[in-house]
């Protein structure tokens, strides 16, 4: 609740909470006005604080599943806010002008990207000192161009998975746009734009710049707990990773010497017969000429059995 009040002041100092004037409002916005006061309407910042834990939370999962958010906001108050705060966490952004076409004819916007990328390496590496001073001085005219356009985007290589807007209805086309590709949208909403156009809305001023400063400042607070915690998320992935490839790692050589052992106990096994069977050969060769203690003579053929008397058979008598 401390967190809640400070939030609160915070936002009631910033000049969160006023409203555009009452003639020029949208019925829609009526569950986020707290009152009226001379013709202005004045926003209820409980709502307000509400839309803006939500969005963040939306923020936070999307930035930690490793996708990206784009913001939106070519107001001349919103411009540079809205780009460091992009650039603070490495999400692509929209300050100057929305090109039609920029979601849903994406692939045509990526080629202008890509030129515009290819001149900025061939003036970074001296290629272009070769052509004359006009051919340079016209391509540098155009890099210029399209960097203050796609500047911002020049780094992404597919659509964003969000979309966060500053003004839906000056904002209306890059919203278009959204919604048709299904593309999640949170947005700053004021008194005189419908809320239910967006996917999560933060009833707010959206003219003021300190409105727009705190809010955008706190939602990309929320962006940047995302990503740290996809990065603890990722090394502790990776240690775990490491770990089960020294338990594999393991686990074969310890296959291996199980194998050798159980290779050695079949060595020793033959070496083992083949000494036997040598010592029963020697056995048989040392009872065939042996006498029995009977005194009789023993048959070459008593030779197999026993060490000497116990084949023996006694010699017939002479004549």
């Amino acid at each position: 609740m401390e967190d809640n009040k400070t939030l609160h002041q915070q936002l009631l100092e910033a000049g969160v909470h006023f409203g555009h004037l009452k003639k020029k409002w949208n019925p829609k916005m009526l569950p986020y006005i707290f009152a009226e006061k001379n013709g202005i309407h004045i926003i209820d910042l409980n709502k307000t604080i509400e839309g803006l834990e939500e969005a963040a939370a939306a923020m936070k999962s999307i930035a930690k599943s490793g996708k990206k958010i784009m913001f939106v906001a070519t107001k001349k108050q919103s411009k540079e806010i809205v780009a460091e705060a992009a650039a603070k966490v490495n999400m692509p952004f929209v300050t100057e002008r929305w090109l039609g076409g920029m979601l849903t004819n994406f692939q045509t916007i990526r080629k202008s990207v890509k030129k515009m990328l290819s001149i900025e390496k061939m003036l970074a590496d001296g290629t272009m000192d070769s052509v004359t001073k006009k051919e340079r001085l016209t391509l540098t005219r155009s890099k210029e161009k399209m960097e203050k356009v796609l500047g911002g985007i020049s780094q992404m290589g597919r659509t964003p998975a969000a979309l966060f807007i500053v003004d839906i209805s000056h904002e209306h086309i890059a919203l278009a746009e959204a919604k048709r590709l299904g593309i999640t949208t949170l947005a700053m909403v004021d008194t005189n734009s419908d809320p239910t156009k967006v996917d999560f809305a933060i009833p707010s001023n959206d003219d003021a710049t300190k409105s727009i400063s705190i809010i955008t400042n706190y939602l990309t607070a929320a962006i940047m707990e995302g990503l740290q915690e996809r990065a603890l998320t990722k090394d502790s992935e990776d240690e775990n990773a490491d770990d089960m490839n020294e338990r594999t790692r393991g686990m074969e050589i310890t296959e291996e010497d199980n194998e050798g052992g159980r290779r050695g106990g079949r060595g020793r096994g033959r070496g083992a017969s083949a000494g036997g069977g040598t010592g029963a050969g020697a056995g048989r060769g040392q009872g065939g000429p042996g006498r029995g203690p009977g005194g009789g003579a023993g048959r070459p053929g008593g030779a197999g059995r026993g060490p000497g008397g116990g084949g023996s058979r006694p010699a017939p008598a002479k004549r």
